[in-house]
């Protein structure tokens, strides 16, 4: 099931929605007999299913889809508060727990299956169709590998997570960082399925980024492509984790807009921050436009240098629709290259706590279904 023309097609119906084979003769290239050959081979092992009849000019034609039940994927999130979700195919969160993590990263694979017997019980048409474990990680990853190389979170270095669980569940487990996890959940089953490209940035605790092109993640040289966080947004600024100082993490994160926010007497919840704003105190009105001006200004640095046809900022909690958001999009918007036309749509999203979970869950099922082998 891993041919190229298999995933091709698994790739176009997901990407477009449900499409006759008429229709994926046209997008594909591929030859009439290929088309039916495949999806017949696709029917037969449950991954499509028919759905509706097109009536046109000619014989009338099925549309084929993906079926939702035909696969099912664990994710775990890694964060703050560590989460685990059962997704499908469709992109539908089945189920979710609150987990917890063991103290020694050598029982991780055991701890897993234990997790895993909540979600989908032996002997469950889950548990039966289980095709694969995400685990989403904040920090520098070795997606091949399935190695954690460093994660200041977890306090994991060189941890090989994806192979302890695998040992321990018999599923293919794949490690991933969690800004990367939540592009591939935006690209397989968001709003993003039929950008060419687009950058991802998360505000959240930290800033995250992620870049997809062509369908794939772009990755760079040792898997650290999208590391805005701790590019220089105020040389000689603020102490950062990482051990440099003026990172984009100290001025636009929100733990770095709490501590700022708190040192001076105000609030440190970014929507009452807003509010004030609004409300013309000036010193919140100082630290949110700092903020939301070092974060424009990366976009802007990040767009000339990659060209995303797309920008998708998501935060955790709300959309950045006050003076946070406004001061981003206006340093992005004025220092990105006047004659680079058409410019790159800076959009907007909120997302859900469990987004990074099942972010997660998106790799294994991209990795297991969309990829070839």
């Amino acid at each position: 099931m891993s041919c190229r023309s298999h995933v091709q097609l698994l790739r176009l119906i997901n990407q477009f929605g449900p499409l006759s084979r008429a229709e994926l003769i046209r997008i594909s290239g591929l030859s009439k007999g290929a088309v039916s050959m495949v999806t017949a081979d696709l029917l037969a092992h449950g991954l499509i299913e028919t759905r509706d009849t097109v009536h046109g000019g000619g014989r009338p034609s099925i549309r084929l889809g993906i079926a939702a039940d035909s696969a099912f994927f664990v994710g775990i999130s890694l964060a703050d508060r560590p989460v685990m979700v059962l997704g499908d195919l469709h992109g539908t969160i089945l189920d979710r727990q609150d987990i917890d993590l063991p103290d020694r990263v050598e029982d991780i694979g055991p701890h897993v299956r234990r997790l895993i017997a909540r979600i989908a019980p032996e002997g469950s048409l889950h548990a039966q169709r289980m095709r694969g474990i995400g685990l989403a990680v904040s920090g520098l990853v070795d997606e091949q590998g399935g190695i954690c190389v460093r994660s200041t979170l977890t306090g994991w270095e060189n941890a090989p997570v994806g192979p302890l669980i695998t040992q321990a569940c018999g599923l293919p487990a794949y490690v991933e960082n969690d800004a990367n996890a939540l592009t591939v959940a935006q690209y397989r089953f968001g709003p993003m399925r039929e950008a060419a490209s687009f950058s991802l940035i998360s505000v959240g605790q930290g800033i995250g980024c992620g870049h997809m092109f062509g369908g794939e993640l772009f990755r760079g040289f040792r898997g650290g492509a999208g590391e805005i966080a701790h590019a220089t947004a105020e040389p000689g600024g603020l102490p950062c984790l990482c051990g440099k100082t003026g990172c984009l993490d100290t001025v636009a994160s929100l733990t770095a807009i709490a501590h700022l926010a708190t040192r001076a007497g105000l609030p440190g919840d970014l929507d009452q921050l807003e509010q004030l704003a609004a409300q013309g105190n000036l010193g919140a009105v100082e630290l949110l436009h700092r903020a939301g001006s070092a974060l424009g200004l990366m976009i802007a640095q990040m767009v000339q240098i990659m060209d995303p046809q797309h920008v998708l900022v998501a935060r955790q909690g709300g959309e950045l629709t006050g003076l946070f958001g406004r001061a981003m999009r206006q340093a992005a918007e004025g220092n990105i290259l006047p004659q680079l036309a058409p410019r790159p749509e800076i959009m907007t999203c909120d997302v859900m706590a469990d987004s990074w979970a099942f972010g997660a869950a998106s790799v294994a099922a991209d990795r297991s279904l969309f990829h070839e082998f």
